[in-house]
């Protein structure tokens, strides 16, 4: 059987499979965006499906250390609205 890639949180620092985590993107032009399915090109960081990570990600700001760019409140209004419709 094969073994499901292994992703870690960037609020929680947990180790959970791909699949269940959030992927954000940040391509060759700089633009931030999420990914759902995995597959865009760029540079990736993860966060659980949870608010509470997505807030302790915000606070920390990681996701701009990880990415090493400024991130937009519109990029993170996205995060929680994707979060909170699932």
């Amino acid at each position: 059987m094969k073994s499901l890639p292994q992703r870690t949180c960037m609020g929680c620092n947990a180790k959970k499979d791909k699949k269940e985590l959030i992927r954000i993107v940040k391509n060759k032009e700089g633009n931030i965006s999420i990914d759902r399915a995995g597959k865009a090109q760029g540079r990736g960081a993860y966060i659980c499906d949870n608010i509470e990570c997505l807030n302790k990600v915000i606070k920390s700001k990681r996701l701009e250390k990880a990415l090493d760019t400024k991130i937009s409140e519109e990029v993170y209004e996205n995060l929680r609205g994707v979060i909170i419709d699932k």
